[in-house]
């Protein structure tokens, strides 16, 4: 083999797909320990509701996730939630609040107090904060207090998180690098601004929109499914095969399995953190440490027949300090189409996290009661719900906390140190489906240039609720 790629998910499937498409007659093998590629991608399909198991879309804002379409053809088959025609929601002292879709409109509406708005334009005046700071210690610091709530309802929304444990250089590594070199986030952000605009100027690029949310009218499992289809079972991929050790060998990698003892030149670990962690450390037993945290959600699926409306927009989230059941829900049936039946409405309801964790120990019927019950003091829900279902996690969400920068360093270090060897996957340099595909198509590159691996300098990301 040229390449052996450790994890079916879809980093490793990107990898794999991006190879054919870069190197015609590359010869790589996929190595997945389950039944069936994909990960923790997975759609839910049951009585004409349709959830997912796992995420439930991606921007399209990410060039490297645009071209993957492209190839597949799966840009004629995506369908697309533009932020910009989708409002979303904060609970906030126990009822929904509206979030604008533009900057001007949040600084015009009553989110907060006009004192607190004006501490927010102080942060032109804050110092860069040093050391590793907390997401919550370094907002209070820049911002002050006020825009906490919101912001814990962001990392909510996408780490399942706690902002008093996630770290900014973890979670946000490209306006932490904005901050250090500008002394303020503000200056930093009108800096990148006025170089967009000469940018601009001089390519005569058009303006930029918000982006889209991304699925398929099957669900996100039709984008794991497409990138499978074109692999041979037992020549490019071996499923119920789970790896065993790694090591390095005299011309390459030498990977031990359930199924034997596979080579290759390229070594891909294309798994989440904690998996490839656990995989390095006979290999490498001086990592800074052997896992991070992680947080798990269980999703829970409710379908309501005539006489139930839901809000217009994608959903709301919770910030803690509202002491909710649910973490929130998406309304599912307003993003896409055909995810519920005629005349009736889908909504998921989202629980645990990494705050409270012990949910999840509670069968599916007290799940389901106590999150209609948080659901019915916000949402004008009628009767009981004619399908419910939950959802249980296939795996955890990685928590980018203290000591995460330096693992990342670790990791770069390994991949310098070791020639043909590759670390990427869910939660290096990122969680969202963007951030695998980019990472992947990065992979494929240095292995069809023969170049050791390498880490982008980090992007600075919208915030989208």
């Amino acid at each position: 083999m040229d390449t052996l790629i450790i994890g079916g998910g879809l980093s490793g499937l990107t990898v794999a797909h991006k190879l054919r498409q870069l190197c015609p007659g590359h010869q790589s093998l996929i190595l997945e320990k389950s039944d069936r590629a994909g990960g923790v991608i997975w759609s839910h399909a049951e009585n004409g509701f349709l959830a997912e198991n796992g995420p439930h879309g991606f921007l399209d804002n990410c060039p490297e996730s645009r071209l993957l379409l492209q190839e597949t053809g799966l840009d004629q088959e995506c369908v697309k939630a533009p932020l910009s025609r989708f409002v979303r929601y904060v609970c906030m002292d126990g009822a929904l609040r509206c979030i604008p879709q533009s900057p001007l409109k949040i600084i015009m509406a009553p989110l907060i107090s006009p004192l607190a708005k004006l501490r927010v334009a102080g942060e032109l005046f804050k110092k860069p904060l040093q050391g590793e700071p907390t997401v919550a210690e370094w907002v209070a610091h820049h911002f002050g207090p006020a825009l906490l709530p919101y912001v814990d309802a962001v990392f909510t929304g996408t780490y399942a998180g706690d902002l008093n444990r996630l770290v900014i250089d973890g979670v946000m590594p490209g306006v932490r690098r904005l901050e250090k070199a500008h002394g303020s986030v503000i200056r930093g952000l009108i800096a990148k601004m006025n170089q967009a605009r000469q940018t601009k100027t001089t390519t005569g690029g058009g303006k930029k929109g918000l982006p889209a949310m991304t699925s398929f009218p099957g669900g996100m499992g039709r984008l794991p499914e497409k990138l499978a289809e074109s692999l041979q079972p037992g020549r490019d991929i071996l499923l119920n095969c789970g790896v065993l050790a790694i090591r390095k060998g005299q011309s390459g990698w030498e990977v031990e399995s359930d199924q034997g003892i596979h080579e290759a030149r390229n070594l891909a670990l294309a798994l989440p953190i904690n998996p490839s962690l656990a995989l390095l450390h006979a290999f490498a037993p001086t990592m800074p440490q052997n896992a991070v945290p992680e947080a798990r959600i269980a999703t829970i699926a409710m379908g309501f027949g005539p006489g139930s409306t839901l809000p217009p927009g994608f959903g709301y989230l919770a910030p803690e300090q509202e002491k909710r059941f649910c973490l929130g829900a998406l309304f599912s049936s307003n993003m896409f189409p055909a995810r519920a039946p005629q005349g009736h409405i889908l909504l998921e309801a989202l629980v645990g996290g990494r705050r409270h964790p012990e949910r999840l120990d509670l069968d599916d019927a007290t799940l389901i009661r106590q999150a209609l019950a948080d659901l019915r003091q916000l949402l004008p829900l009628q009767g009981e719900p004619v399908y419910a279902r939950v959802l249980r996690p296939k795996g955890g969400i990685p928590q980018l906390e203290a000591g995460y920068p330096a693992l990342l360093n670790w990791r770069d270090q390994l991949m310098r140190e070791h020639q043909g060897l590759f670390i990427h996957g869910f939660g290096w340099e990122g969680i969202g489906l963007n951030d695998m595909i980019k990472s992947a198509t990065r992979v494929a590159e240095s292995i069809r240039e023969n170049a050791g691996a390498n880490r982008e300098e980090a992007a600075v990301k919208g915030i989208y609720f």
